[in-house]
Formats: structure tokens, C-alpha cells, sequence
């Protein structure tokens, strides 16, 4: 399995490409930054963003893009750059049939240090150790998109075995609503039709 993850941002937009499965050790193909300048108009931002994406994409043909998902902060200006930012990977990544998945910061964390509260550096450290890496990307946001894909690389076979769960459960759902053959649940199709009664008069 070969994960591009994306850590989003308008400033700097982290990307890291990461290949290998559950259980067994990954290798790092690629950890970068695509960078906008800050005083640049927003348009001109994401279109750089997004030739930064197809770059990537192009470059390294990954089966699956991880983005962290978007969360409430106090800084909404902030958080609408990373929402911004985010949309553009997710764009580029449907508009190739990439499957796109969202992983928040917290599950993140727990995936690669066990802790959803991880500090950076933490983050930072596991990346490092798990990928055998002589020293921890720079910036912050290479690392965590290098965190992200290994996230995806790590749950990615409990949730499709969930998916499929779901699937064959609303399947197997559906075929006992199904009435069985010649049978029909029309309402009152089962039932004989009544015969009016007929009103006798008083006797004479």
C-alpha cells in the first residue's frame, strides 16, 4: 500500500509518501512541503497548492491520500486556510480516482505514539524511529504527514474489515425484508375479499 498524506495548510501544505502494510516495516519514499507566500492572493495560493499536489501525485502514484481532517481551533482564519487547503488535495486526488481519507489529529497521535495528546516532537520521534530515519523531517508538517500516512497504512485494514461488516449486514438485512417467491405483501393481497352483507328488512 503506497499512502501520500497531507497535512494542510495554506502557508505550508506538508506532504509525505509512505509504502508498505500493517505489520510489517514501511519505507519513506518522499517528505516535502508545498509552500505559498503568505501576502500572495488566496486564488493564486491554492492554484500553487494544487500544481504542488499533481507534482506529487504524478511523481510518486500513491493508491491512497490521507488528509488530516479539519477541527474546530480558536483562529478561524486559521482554519479556514487548512479547510481551503484541504478541499485542494481531496480535488486533486478524486479528480484521479485516489480514495481520500480523513484522519483527525488525535487518531493520528494515537496511531503512531499511542497517546492522542502527543506532543509535535513525539510525533516527530515515532516518525523518525518507525521510518528509520537518521533525523526527524523538518518542518513540523512534513513530519506530520508522514505521521498521517502511516496512520492510514495501520487502520486501513480494521476499517475495510468494518466497512464490510456494514456491507453484508445491509445486505443480508435487505434479503429478509424480501417477501419469498409467488408470495406477495401487498396490503390486504392475502387476505379474501369480504362478501357485503345483506340488510333483511323486519319480517312481515
Amino acid at each position: 500500500m503506497r499512502v501520500l498524506g497531507v497535512d494542510p495548510g495554506l502557508t505550508r501544505c506538508g506532504v509525505g509518501v509512505v509504502e508498505g502494510v500493517a505489520g510489517r516495516p514501511l519505507t519513506m519514499l518522499g517528505v516535502g512541503v508545498v509552500r505559498t507566500p503568505a501576502d500572495a492572493e488566496l486564488g493564486d495560493r491554492l492554484v500553487a497548492i494544487e500544481r504542488g499536489m499533481e507534482q506529487w501525485l504524478d511523481e510518486h502514484s500513491p493508491g491512497f491520500v490521507a488528509v488530516e481532517r479539519v477541527f474546530a481551533q480558536h483562529n478561524v482564519r486559521t482554519v479556514m486556510g487548512t479547510a481551503q487547503a484541504s478541499a485542494v488535495a481531496m480535488l486533486c486526488a478524486a479528480r484521479r480516482g485516489i480514495p481520500v481519507a480523513l484522519h483527525t489529529p488525535s487518531e493520528v497521535k494515537a496511531a503512531v505514539t499511542g497517546s492522542g495528546r502527543a506532543e509535535k516532537a513525539q510525533v516527530g520521534a515515532m516518525v523518525t524511529r518507525l521510518l528509520r530515519l537518521d533525523a526527524p523531517p523538518k518542518p513540523a508538517d512534513a513530519a506530520d504527514a508522514l505521521a498521517l500516512a502511516i496512520c492510514h497504512i495501520w487502520r486501513a485494514p480494521a476499517q475495510n474489515r468494518l466497512q464490510q461488516a456494514v456491507a453484508a449486514h445491509r445486505t443480508t438485512g435487505a434479503s429478509r425484508t424480501q417477501p419469498p417467491p409467488g408470495i406477495s405483501r401487498t396490503p390486504g393481497a392475502s387476505r379474501a375479499p369480504r362478501t357485503p352483507r345483506t340488510l333483511k328488512g323486519p319480517a312481515a
